[in-house]
């Protein structure tokens, strides 16, 4: 069943509010005029939240322009909407009984453009929201780039040390050239009516009028620059426009040049319009309002797979604790002496079992790394485990290596294993074994090659947060 949570995305013209579900369907809108003064803005919010309220919304999230530190839910500094002086979340939270989560307005967006939209599946994404100024987000392998708390001020790159003063203090920042309040003024200074709009330049400017054309190039060439640096700086697989005028801003950088250079990068509008930042704000609600998920990574291969290397490694990435079946089993062999091959076997199950024991005995929140051949006990032994433990989300790293190989390391490694493993004789069997070994499958799977030398735990852990969310995702529903 789906859950749903109130998003809320702040901007310079109007406040947009909306009742969405964890797969990004808008239940219901609502919709006000913004104003610069934080008060007004905060008594607006809390009326548009009390129109769409219903006991199903579990949580809310609130998208808000400037400078946002998302751990403390601090507003630090504001544009056109500056609530830094106002106690935004707890004022909401206390009014609502609602846990609330406070994050920057084109982070919301990202967040919903990269699930739903424009960056779906994109690990490595810049977005910049034009509006009535620009915001800015990024996300790096899956995760929001927050720097020591408020990175993302992508509006605020400069483009031109002598330009015009932003609202931020600096000179020459894009938004002070190409964000829609610069483009009211290039359309004054340009002698045109006020209410001249972007799709009517870029009307105008397709039937060859020189006005229009001069217009949009003095909108459009700053933000090309800006782009430029970003790409230049982040190398994102998608840069997205979104905001307003995020399609219009598009269109228009079609007919300004791209500099020929090393970097490239592709460049598209926004999937999801003014939803947005709604749909983010309540999806980024709902994540912050979710219980923290136990986790298991199951590092499977048949013995002399090269598992145990991978797996410590994986765990000095991660800090993640690290429980191997020979770790628990081994001293047990140390103390019971004459173990035979079936007797070994019992300790392994017992073993894996403890394993078990130890994960379901831990807290919400956990990531366990588990070291074994778990394809040594029956499936259905194994699916009883995970239950019992509690798990919210698995993933598997299946350990390969050809066969003769990994009966290679075996018999090298023979003489240095405790009596009671299986001696040179078992290489035979374990080469029959490797050759049709599978994975368990019991949530998604990445194949690792240990012949190589090096084991790559950073693009594992990169791969094992995006494949653990998910699978928590999965087990949500």
């Amino acid at each position: 069943m789906s859950r749903s949570a109130i998003g809320v995305d702040i901007g310079g013209t109007h406040l947009r509010a909306a009742l969405v579900t964890d797969d990004g369907v808008i239940l219901k809108r609502a919709r006000a005029a913004s104003s610069p003064d934080p008060q007004v803005v905060l008594e607006r919010i809390g009326e548009l939240i009390a129109g769409l309220d219903t006991p199903t919304a579990s949580a809310i999230g609130i998208g808000v322009p400037g400078r946002v530190d998302f751990a403390s839910r601090r507003v630090f500094s504001g544009g056109f909407v500056n609530l830094s002086g106002v106690a935004l979340a707890e004022r909401i939270e206390e009014r609502f009984g609602r846990a609330v989560t406070v994050d920057n307005d084109c982070t919301m967006a990202l967040v919903a453009e990269a699930a739903f939209g424009a960056a779906k599946g994109l690990q490595n994404v810049v977005m910049l929201t034009i509006g009535t100024g620009i915001g800015g987000a990024a996300i790096e392998a899956g995760r929001v780039v927050r720097g020591r708390a408020t990175a993302g001020q992508l509006g605020h790159i400069g483009i031109d040390p002598h330009g015009l003063t932003c609202a931020c203090g600096k000179r020459g920042c894009v938004e002070t050239t190409s964000s829609g309040t610069a483009l009211g003024r290039h359309i004054a200074e340009a002698g045109l009516p006020p209410g001249t709009t972007a799709a009517e330049l870029l009307s105008r400017r397709d039937q060859g009028d020189a006005a229009a054309t001069k217009i949009l190039h003095a909108w459009a060439a700053p933000l090309r620059l800006a782009i430029d640096n970003l790409v230049t700086t982040l190398d994102p697989e998608i840069v997205v426009l979104g905001g307003g005028l995020g399609e219009a801003a598009c269109a228009a950088l079609a007919a300004v040049p791209e500099t020929k250079s090393w970097f490239k990068t592709h460049l598209a509008p926004a999937m999801l319009g003014d939803d947005a930042g709604v749909i983010g704000a309540g999806i980024a609600g709902l994540r912050a309002a979710t219980p923290a998920s136990k986790r298991l990574v199951m590092v499977n291969g048949v013995p002399a797979s090269g598992k145990s290397r991978v797996a410590k490694k994986l765990a000095e990435a991660t800090g993640w604790p690290l429980l191997s079946l020979d770790t628990v089993k081994n001293p047990f062999l140390e103390e019971i002496e004459g173990v035979d091959r079936p007797f070994n076997r019992k300790l392994g199950r017992a073993s894996l079992k403890a394993m078990f024991s130890v994960l379901a005995a831990a807290p919400a929140g956990t990531t366990f790394i588990m070291d074994a051949w778990f394809g040594f006990q029956p499936r259905e032994l194994l699916a009883e485990l995970i239950a019992k433990s509690e798990v919210d989300a698995i993933a598997e790293i299946w350990c390969a290596a050809p066969p003769e190989l990994i009966g290679a390391r075996y018999g090298a490694r023979v003489g240095k294993r405790l009596p009671g493993h299986p001696g040179a004789d078992y290489v035979p069997e374990l080469i029959a074994l490797a050759a049709r070994a599978d994975p368990m499958r019991f949530g998604p799977v990445q194949t690792v090659d240990t012949t190589k030398k090096k084991v790559d735990a950073e693009s594992l852990r990169e791969w094992l947060g995006e494949a653990l969310t998910s699978a928590s995702a999965k087990q949500s529903h």
